[in-house]
C-alpha cells in the first residue's frame, strides 16, 4: 500500500467549500514568510524563505489555533496519509465505528478533515478534559469528539437495512455520479448537510447582502483593459494632459 507525506500547504476541497472563504485568503492565512526579495529591485531574482511544512489538525487552517499548532522553529513528527482517489464520506452521513470504545455503534458524521482522512462523529469516540480547576472549584468537564480514520475505522451504513457495507461510485443513466453499496446495490445519497458552509444551511436559504456580487452581475463587462496605468486613467478622466518630456536613463 502506498503512502504519501501530507505535510506541505494544500488545503483539501471540502474544506474550501465548509469555508466559503476565497483560495487567496486561505492561503495568505497559511503563509509563514520568513524573508523575501525587497519589491522594486528587479535586477535580483526573486526570492524567499518561508515555512513549507505544515500538520494538519482538526482546527482549520486560517484560524489561531492552527497557527499554534504549528510554531516556527519547531519540527514536527513526520505524518503519513494513504491517498484517497475518490472522497466518499460527508457531513451528514451516517457511519458506523469499526475501533474505539465505541466500536459497533453508528452515528453522525459532525467534521470532515479531509487533508489527514479524518472524520469525526457526533458524540462518539469522545474524550473528557478537565478546564478551569482550581482550589474550591472542581472544574467544567469539556466532552470533545475524536478523529477517527476513514480507510480502517469508519464504513458507511446502508440507509436500506441500517448495515455497514463498503462503496462504489458509478455513474447512472444521466451519467451523475453517486455511490451505490457493495452489498445491496443500493444509492446512497449524499445527505443535504454535505451541502451547509460556515455562512449557510443550503444555497437556497442564503440571502444576498449589499456587498455581494449578484449572478446577474457577473457575465456583464464592467472594466476594459487598456495599454495604460492607473495614473493615466485618472489623468484623463480629469482633463490633465501631460506635456513634461521625461529625461533619457541608461542601464550598465
Amino acid at each position: 500500500m502506498r503512502f504519501s507525506k501530507y505535510l506541505y500547504n494544500r488545503v483539501a476541497e471540502l474544506t474550501k467549500k465548509y469555508s466559503n472563504l476565497p483560495e487567496e485568503y486561505i492561503k495568505r492565512s497559511m503563509e509563514r514568510v520568513y524573508w523575501r526579495t525587497p519589491r522594486g529591485l528587479p535586477q535580483y531574482q526573486r526570492r524567499e524563505v518561508a515555512k513549507r511544512k505544515f500538520v494538519f489538525t482538526v482546527d482549520r487552517p486560517w484560524t489561531q489555533e492552527f497557527k499554534m499548532a504549528n510554531p516556527d522553529g519547531v519540527s514536527k513528527p513526520k505524518v503519513f496519509v494513504e491517498p484517497i482517489k475518490d472522497w466518499s464520506f460527508f457531513r451528514g452521513d451516517r457511519v458506523e465505528l469499526l475501533a474505539g470504545p465505541d466500536k459497533g455503534k453508528q452515528g453522525i458524521v459532525c467534521q470532515v478533515v479531509q487533508e489527514r482522512n479524518w472524520v469525526l462523529v457526533e458524540g462518539l469516540n469522545c474524550t473528557h478534559r478537565m478546564l478551569g480547576k482550581r482550589r474550591g472549584f472542581p472544574g467544567v468537564c469539556v466532552k470533545s469528539e475524536q478523529p477517527l480514520l476513514v480507510t480502517s475505522q469508519v464504513a458507511l451504513v446502508d440507509p436500506a437495512d441500517l448495515q455497514s457495507t463498503k462503496i462504489e461510485w458509478r455513474y447512472t443513466e444521466s451519467g451523475e455520479k453517486v455511490r451505490v453499496s457493495a452489498r445491496t446495490g443500493r444509492i446512497i445519497p449524499i445527505p443535504a448537510l454535505a451541502e451547509e458552509t460556515y455562512d449557510y444551511k443550503t444555497r437556497a436559504t442564503y440571502k444576498e447582502s449589499v456587498k455581494d456580487t449578484r449572478a446577474s452581475e457577473i457575465s456583464q463587462i464592467t472594466f476594459e483593459p487598456k495599454l495604460r496605468t492607473f495614473e493615466m486613467d485618472i489623468m484623463e478622466a480629469m482633463g490633465i494632459k501631460e506635456e513634461r518630456v521625461p529625461a533619457k536613463s541608461y542601464w550598465y
